[in-house]
């Protein structure tokens, strides 16, 4: 099985538009620091699954009948603005369409389940809910924020990974979860430094240090990946280095995890 960021930014991207702060600059100077929208790809069994459809160029990267699967966090514009051009792929018959699932949302996002096109959306996932896809067992969990939100946790032969974005923490359901069904790899969001830093505490849709924090220590992933980054955080982590390791780390776009069937796990930067 192969897990790949495609991006790890907020809605804004790295760098932000008009922005001169150290980040931005460095993003500018150097493109492996740039992000795209946060989303994700599985691999297994040469099938492709898509978590989320909001990259730039997701019709030329994705040649027709190369996306099997998507699996959608929620609604907001920035996760699914992709999925309004690919709506309008053409398809023989309704085996031809890609079929999408996703947390329970009557609004869904402005037209999509009236016109889907080649989208073929499905009855909509319960919290900790767990269906399997290509040999991979996949788990749902009930995330926080501001529209209906799902987390997955994906499993092959015994080893866990989870993808938490949108959300402010955990639950303590989630969090209770997470402590009965280990995980390896945790890439969850974390869109502020720490709260003290901002000075406002006007923080609600997306977690902070703090919060990242609490829930390594109470779940215990072995390796946790900060993912929904913004300039502001990518700041404030430019300057307190020691607060990471490769154990706790700003994930970066394109990062790369396989699970092996010798029980071997693998990271690779490059796609």
């Amino acid at each position: 099985m192969k897990f790949t960021l495609l991006g790890t930014g907020n809605s804004a991207m790295l760098p932000v538009y008009g922005c001169e702060c150290t980040a931005c600059r460095r993003a500018m100077d150097e493109p492996k620091y740039r992000r795209n929208k946060t989303s994700a790809m599985v691999h297994n069994n040469g099938k492709t699954l898509l978590i989320d459809a909001n990259l730039p160029n997701l019709l030329e990267r994705f040649p027709p009948k190369s996306i099997d699967r998507i699996l959608l966090t929620h609604y907001h514009m920035d996760h699914v603005h992709s999925l309004f051009d690919l709506r309008f792929g053409f398809f023989r018959t309704q085996e031809e369409r890609i079929p999408v699932n996703g947390p329970h949302d009557s609004l869904g996002c402005d037209d999509l389940y009236k016109h889907p096109g080649l989208l073929a959306f499905q009855p909509p996932f319960k919290p900790f809910e767990t269906f399997e896809w290509e040999g991979i067992r996949i788990t749902t969990l009930p995330l926080n924020h501001s529209k209906p939100c799902l987390g997955y946790v994906f499993e092959w032969q015994g080893r866990r990974l989870a993808y938490l974005t949108d959300t402010f923490g955990l639950s303590e359901l989630a969090q209770n979860w997470l402590k009965m069904n280990p995980v390896e790899w945790m890439f969850i969001d974390c869109g502020y430094p720490p709260q003290a830093f901002r000075g406002d505490g006007a923080v609600r849709n997306h977690s902070t240090v703090e919060q990242i924090l609490a829930i390594k220590k109470e779940c215990q992933p072995v390796k946790v990946g900060l993912i929904h980054i913004g300039h502001e955080l990518e700041n404030w982590a430019l300057s307190q280095p020691h607060c990471f390791s490769e154990n706790l780390f700003l994930a970066q776009d394109g990062l790369c995890v396989t699970f092996q069937s010798d029980n071997q796990s693998g990271i690779c930067s490059a796609i």
